[in-house]
């Protein structure tokens, strides 16, 4: 799946270069030009770089300074939405 539609930078490659070392997206974008155009590929960068346990994204520590819950990462999210959806088209059906 591409992360980087600007630079046709796939996850794979991202996978990559934190493999090689890289623990930020500026590392990254100096290994394969991801998040340096438009910068909308930039989150799932981070996120990327917290699954690999990198650097985690600044508002998960952010949250963790201030004591809140950290943010909800966009699969649980997504998972959760998904459930929603499906529990409606049975509800319909």
């Amino acid at each position: 799946m591409y992360v980087c539609m600007c630079h046709a930078v796939t996850e794979q490659r991202v996978r990559e270069e934190i493999a090689a070392g890289a623990s930020t997206p500026r590392q990254i974008a100096g290994g394969c030009r991801a998040g340096t155009d438009c910068g909308s590929c930039v989150r799932r960068i981070q996120a990327m770089l917290g699954h690999e346990g990198a650097r985690p994204c600044p508002t998960a520590r952010l949250a963790a300074r201030l004591g809140l819950a950290a943010p909800t990462p966009i699969a649980a999210v997504t998972a959760v939405a998904g459930a929603a959806v499906e529990a409606d088209r049975e509800a319909a059906a």
